[in-house]
C-alpha cells in the first residue's frame, strides 16, 4: 500500500494545529478579555448594584416562565413531528426553526406588527384591555419566540430515537397512545428533554434584538441582563463587564452542566443498555 510522504503528514499536523489555534483565540480571547477586566472585588462589587440584582431577578424570572412555556407548547410539537408522517410537515419544522436564522431586530419586528396595538393580533387584545408591547409579557413572548426552536429540535430527536420495539410492546398490551407517551417515550427520551430545555433557557437569558425592538428597555421592566449590559455600556463600562462576566459564567456553567451531568449519563446510558437488549 503506497504511504504518503512523511512531510505531509507534519505539514496536515500542523495546519491542523494552526486551525484549531486561530479558532481558539478568535472564540476564547474575548472571554479571556472580559474576565481580566476586574479584579473579583470589584467584580462582586459591580454585581450588588440596584440595577444589576434588578436585571438579574428580571431575567431568571422571565426565562424561566418562557422556557416553562416553550415546553409545554413544544414538547406535543416534538411529538407530532417524530411519529406522525404528514403533508406539509417540512414545512413545518422550517417555520419551527425559521427564529434559528432570522435577524433578532426582524424577529422584534415581527413580534410588533403581530401583537402591537395595531398589530394583526394586537388589535384584538387591545380591544380586550391588553397591551402586549413595552411589558415584561412581551420579554415573555420574545424568549418564546427565540428559544423554542431549541427545544423543539432536541425533544423531537429525542423521541424519534425511541426504539419502536418498545412502543409496539406497549401497545400490544393496550396501553393507550397517552400512556405509551408518558410512560414509555418520555422517560427513554428525557435525557434530550431535559437538554433542549436547557438549551432553550440559555438562549432566552441572552436574548438581546426582538427584545428590545419588541418590549424597549425600561428599568425594572423590560430591561433583562442582555439589555442592562448595552445600557451600562454608555455609562459604566466596568458595570457592562461585569453583568457580561455574569452572562458567561451562566452559560458556560449551563454547558459544562449539560456534557457532564450525571443524570445525562446513566439515563442515557440505561437507555443504550436497553436497547442494545
Amino acid at each position: 500500500m503506497h504511504r504518503p510522504p512523511a512531510w505531509r503528514d507534519v505539514l496536515l499536523r500542523v495546519a491542523v494545529a494552526v486551525a484549531i489555534a486561530v479558532l481558539l483565540v478568535v472564540l476564547v480571547l474575548p472571554l479571556i478579555a472580559l474576565v481580566a477586566r476586574l479584579s473579583p472585588l470589584a467584580l462582586l462589587r459591580h454585581l450588588g448594584d440596584h440595577d444589576v440584582v434588578a436585571a438579574l431577578r428580571l431575567s431568571i424570572a422571565t426565562t424561566a416562565i418562557a422556557t416553562v412555556a416553550v415546553i409545554v407548547l413544544g414538547l406535543p410539537t416534538a411529538w407530532l413531528l417524530s411519529s406522525v408522517e404528514f403533508r406539509g410537515k417540512a414545512v413545518l419544522r422550517a417555520l419551527i426553526e425559521l427564529p434559528l436564522v432570522l435577524p433578532p431586530t426582524v424577529a422584534g419586528l415581527g413580534l410588533l406588527l403581530a401583537f402591537g396595538r395595531a398589530g394583526l393580533a394586537g388589535k384584538v387584545l387591545h380591544a380586550a384591555g391588553i397591551a402586549l408591547p413595552f411589558t415584561t409579557l412581551a420579554v415573555i413572548v420574545a424568549q418564546i419566540f427565540v428559544a423554542t426552536p431549541f427545544f423543539v429540535s432536541a425533544a423531537t430527536a429525542g423521541l424519534a430515537a425511541v426504539d419502536q420495539g418498545y412502543l409496539d410492546a406497549a401497545a400490544a398490551l393496550r396501553a393507550t397512545p397517552a400512556y405509551r407517551f408518558a410512560h414509555v417515550m418520555l422517560p427513554l427520551a428525557l435525557p434530550s428533554i431535559v437538554a433542549g430545555a436547557i438549551m432553550s433557557w440559555a438562549r432566552a437569558l441572552g436574548e438581546f434584538g426582538a427584545t428590545i425592538t419588541f418590549a424597549g428597555n425600561l428599568a425594572g421592566r423590560t430591561e433583562t441582563m442582555p439589555l442592562a449590559v448595552y445600557t451600562a455600556m454608555q455609562t459604566d463600562l466596568d458595570a457592562a463587564v461585569a453583568l457580561a462576566v455574569l452572562l458567561v459564567v451562566f452559560a458556560f456553567a449551563l454547558l459544562l452542566g449539560l456534557r457532564a451531568a450525571p443524570w445525562a449519563v446513566s439515563i442515557g446510558g440505561g437507555r443504550a443498555r436497553r436497547q442494545r437488549h
